[in-house]
């Protein structure tokens, strides 16, 4: 497990990169790295399940079927005021939003959305 108290330590750049470990799932990196920049407990954060679903982000970057690994791939979306990019499954970049430029697409989901 990585030191998130350093994670958090760096987050006074406002823009944090973050490796993710060979055993931690994607969805628990991004927990714990939003929780570690906002200095909150985990509990206390919005549902990861209310943005994306836990389990289909890890399996989106998790092995295939015969075990071997995937490459490549990018994904993006807000979490908790933080705008977070998983690049490969390997890394997490997690930007403030206060921090970062908008435009039309960063809007919150609105009743219109599609199901």
């Amino acid at each position: 497990m990585k030191n998130f108290r350093a994670f958090a330590r760096l987050a006074r750049n406002r823009t944090v990169e973050y490796e993710l470990g060979p055993d931690e799932s994607v969805s628990t990196a991004v927990v714990r790295a939003v929780s570690a920049v906002e200095g909150r407990e985990p509990c206390s954060l919005r549902s990861l399940a209310d943005v994306v679903d836990p389990t289909a982000l890890d399996t989106l970057f998790g092995p295939r079927y015969d075990g071997t690994p995937r490459t490549g791939g990018r994904l993006s979306f807000v979490y908790d005021g933080c705008y977070i990019t998983i690049d490969n499954g390997e890394y997490l970049t997690l930007q403030l939003l206060e921090d970062r430029p908008r435009d039309g697409r960063d809007q919150e989901p609105s009743e219109r959305c599609v199901r």
